[in-house]
């Protein structure tokens, strides 16, 4: 892996010197410095936080390649920018009106480039893409979907309650929007339905009170969990890369049985083991199963003729995943120094 990341860095060192050389102006070197050096995406940043997953004396060897490289970047940028700055300022007194600054444009945020993603993956096979209230019922949000009233997840410690209205609360998932699915379109059905979410969290770097899920749900005859394993590795390479694998392991959801954890190699390692992973290889982004009869009546479909499964990934973590963001709290904070980049 260490001779893959030497080649790696000279690539990147081969593409800066091209991309400094050919800045006309100050705001293309910063565009490329970013491009190189940026916190949360730059190139060398990148290499830079996979020294982790090396030995001793790989990392080493790497890292001081990598500081190497960094430092040569440095310069080149240094000296293209004392470059720039004595081409503008030569020349005759320029006597004209001076010109507005060019206006500033905005950009889609990272969750929602991957929720138009996953949505335009899934309506090309078929899905409908559907929405649903998140100020939601309790027969919605636990009762229909087979969350009795002693069940955890009605806690206050998770759910947000509207004071003076017990039977009303801030959606906790997006799955009642299977129920209202079923009660609408009926079965056959398949259905996916991105949204906010909120629970009374403790945030820290992986945890926040309001985040993204992205439900999905097929039913049919005869539809078993060869299709719904299918269905994650479709997904999951589409969106990670074609040599992403999906495993599934057994885990409770009250709504589906069996309920599952549907796990992808990880990202960074690429399944070898590293420290976003744990060691593992396998990062858990799905909970997932096959419908419970219990929920497919609720939604006024019989389950001796049709069965099904659904996948709710988090959308906030798959978009962490796909972008490179190491602190779910970044989405929410308005940082602009976030967003432009």
């Amino acid at each position: 892996m260490s001779v893959d990341l030497l080649k790696q860095l000279d690539g990147v060192f081969a593409d800066a010197r091209g991309a400094i050389a050919g800045s006309k102006t100050d705001v293309e070197l910063e565009s490329v410095e970013i491009d190189l050096l940026g916190r949360k995406q730059g190139s060398l940043t990148g290499i830079l936080k996979l020294l982790s997953t090396l030995d001793d004396e790989s990392k080493r060897t790497v890292g001081a390649r990598a500081n190497q490289i960094k430092t040569e970047i440095e310069s080149l940028l240094a000296a293209r920018r004392a470059e720039i700055a004595a081409l503008s300022g030569a020349g005759a007194i320029d006597i004209s009106e001076p010109v507005l600054p060019a206006p500033e444009y905005g950009a889609l945020h990272p969750i929602t480039m991957a929720c138009e993603d996953l949505s335009n993956f899934f309506r090309a096979k078929g899905f409908l893409v559907l929405d649903g209230p998140e100020l939601e019922s309790d027969f919605y949000n636990f009762e229909a979907l087979n969350i009795p009233a002693d069940h955890p997840a009605r806690d206050m410690q998770d759910t947000f309650y509207i004071k003076d209205h017990p039977t009303w609360v801030m959606r906790t998932h997006t799955s009642c929007v299977q129920i209202r699915a079923m009660m609408k379109y009926g079965a056959p059905l398949a259905m996916v339905a991105p949204g906010r979410c909120f629970r009374n969290e403790a945030t820290d770097v992986r945890h926040e009170h309001t985040f993204f899920q992205f439900e999905g749900m097929v039913i049919g005859e005869n539809i078993t969990i060869q299709h719904l394993k299918g269905m994650l590795e479709s997904m999951a390479q589409h969106l990670f890369g074609v040599n992403t694998k999906v495993r599934l392991r057994p885990k409770f959801y009250p709504f589906v049985e069996p309920g599952m954890n549907g796990e992808v190699t990880c990202t960074i390692c690429g399944g070898v083991g590293c420290k976003l992973c744990k060691g593992t290889g396998w990062l858990e982004i799905i909970g997932c199963g096959m419908i419970h009869p219990e929920v497919l009546r609720a939604g006024g479909i019989d389950p001796k003729k049709y069965s099904g499964f659904a996948f709710g990934p988090g959308l906030t973590r798959m978009a962490m995943l796909k972008y490179g963001i190491d602190d779910v709290r970044e989405f929410n904070a308005g940082d602009l120094n976030f967003l432009q980049q």
